[in-house]
């Protein structure tokens, strides 16, 4: 097992790694909009929020040596569902020809009042 860290992504806000390489595989922690040089929020809208969320997750993808053709699965979660259409043009944009599997899910509430976090498993 092997422990990924990055300073281009947000450093752990609790007792959890940005990812762990397992059996072949990238578990990513869920990603919320900080920014990594400041560890503050990405204030703005739900489109701004998920593009800092992808590019910290790109992050977490290049130091573990894959990328987004290689992801296998996503799991968004939102704090309003009414989100899910802007959330869902970044993320494709964002993602081009890779089509993982992915679930979304409307939530409570999120870590510093976050509007979206997102997680995933890739192949390395």
């Amino acid at each position: 097992m092997q422990t990924i860290s990055t300073k281009f992504a947000p450093a752990a806000i609790g007792p959890y790694s940005q990812g762990v390489v397992c059996g072949g595989f990238l578990f990513a922690a869920g990603q919320i909009p900080l920014i990594p040089e400041t560890m503050s929020l990405q204030e703005g809208t739900i489109e701004e929020q998920t593009q800092q969320v992808l590019r910290n997750l790109d992050a977490i993808l290049t130091s573990a040596g894959t990328d987004w053709s290689r992801v296998v699965k996503t799991t968004v979660f939102l704090t309003d569902l009414a989100d899910f259409s802007a959330m869902n043009t970044v993320y494709e944009a964002h993602l081009g020809h890779a089509k993982p599997a992915r679930s979304t899910v409307q939530v409570a509430a999120l870590p510093k009042g976050a509007k979206v976090e997102i997680e995933l498993i890739a192949e390395v």
